[in-house]
């Protein structure tokens, strides 16, 4: 038994809670740098991408590998915009939904449906461009639907940002939203082995159809644990009130010993790039006293976190403000999230797919050792 209770603490030690730093699959798509908090798409920084690209470009990027041509870009953006109709099988599916249900259920209710409506012999991009141009209209039929009002049919003739807010809000964004909404989809387009990318990738491995891999990630999302700190820190803001409650606020937090919702990340232990743009967009884009007094609030507990705990905000610190800015209600913040992951996740299906190995880590047993059937009318009562 001794011998049995070292092999047993051997073991332990050699395994990672959480599979924290575990490598479990190579990958070309995304290189996060952890030391100075970059994230790379194909080797593009994505500040860069940010800047001086968008999303239909760096979609292209994820699954091709390489920037397209301004041809390819061309006929790459008007595939895109084609593919954007639900079936009307699925609409019919989302008006059926009671308007309190969870937003995310509503949405893996509609990854599947599309499974059954939307798949006719294609080839695997052929559903990725269906599944990747569909989750926007999706999204915005399911908040719709929930307010009591109706779906609004895509355009082909603006780009998949500008489109999305356009049938979330019922009217064309200003140039100024449509950008800072196709940069919002650009920073949450992919970011390495996450929850849900790991997720989509073991039900790939099972040789699972690309909906049902894609739409496992989508149930990720629903932890609170991965992508739901964003509505929980604008619930953070009401709580806190104004700038001046944030050093009692705090106090009161660490106090209990209560986690402050948007900081901290397995990964990034300094910060990093993705956050720091998300910072500059809110300081820029601020412009009402509501959105500058939340601001405020958001810079003096980052300030705090980081001067008492070295605890740094991560990329859903600021995004439920700028979601806020752009009209997004906050039961909506990880549906969009989901949304702009998902040509991320596809290609990391694809990837998978393309030299797959069925996932099936070990598990270290510690329940009891080898024991008889004790016969029930034998068994004694341990009450």
């Amino acid at each position: 038994m001794a011998a049995r209770t070292e092999a047993q603490k051997d073991r332990k030690e050699s395994q990672s809670s959480g599979l924290q730093g575990v490598v479990v699959a190579s990958t070309a798509i995304t290189r996060i740098d952890p030391v100075e908090g970059r994230v790379y798409f194909r080797g593009y920084e994505i500040d860069e991408l940010v800047t001086k690209s968008n999303y239909e470009e760096v979609i292209f990027l994820l699954w091709h590998g390489r920037l397209p041509t301004k041809d390819e870009l061309a006929s790459f953006s008007q595939r895109m915009a084609q593919s954007r109709d639900l079936p009307s099988q699925v609409l019919s599916i989302l008006r059926e939904l009671p308007p309190d249900c969870n937003a995310i259920d509503a949405v893996s209710l509609g990854v599947s449906a599309l499974g059954l409506f939307d798949r006719r012999g294609k080839t695997f991009e052929d559903n990725a461009v269906s599944i990747s141009a569909k989750m926007g209209t999706l999204v915005a039929a399911i908040s719709r639907t929930k307010l009591g009002v109706a779906p609004i049919p895509p355009r082909t003739d603006l780009n998949y940002a500008t489109d999305f807010l356009r049938m979330l809000k019922g009217k064309e964004p200003s140039e100024a939203d449509a950008k800072l909404m196709d940069g919002m989809l650009i920073l949450h387009a992919d970011h390495e082995m996450t929850v849900s990318t790991f997720a989509a990738r073991v039900v790939a491995s099972t040789l699972a159809d690309v909906y049902s891999a894609f739409g496992a990630a989508v149930e990720a999302f629903k932890g609170p644990l991965h992508a739901g700190a964003s509505e929980a820190v604008v619930e953070m803001l009401d709580e806190i009130g104004g700038p001046m409650g944030v050093e009692t606020y705090l106090e009161a937090k660490f106090a209990r010993k209560e986690k402050v919702m948007g900081f901290g990340h397995r990964i990034f232990r300094a910060g990093n790039h993705i956050t720091a743009i998300m910072r500059d967009y809110s300081e820029k884009l601020a412009a009402t006293d509501y959105e500058k007094k939340r601001l405020a609030i958001l810079v003096n507990v980052e300030r705090l976190m980081v001067e008492k705990k070295k605890i740094y905000p991560n990329m859903d610190y600021y995004s439920g403000l700028l979601f806020q800015h752009l009209g997004i209600p906050g039961f909506l913040f990880v549906p969009v999230f989901a949304a702009g992951r998902t040509p991320g996740i596809l290609a990391h299906i694809n990837e998978q797919l393309s030299d797959n190995r069925l996932i099936r880590p070990s598990a270290e047993y510690v329940g009891s050792g080898a024991r008889s059937y004790v016969p029930i009318s034998q068994r004694q009562s341990t009450g």
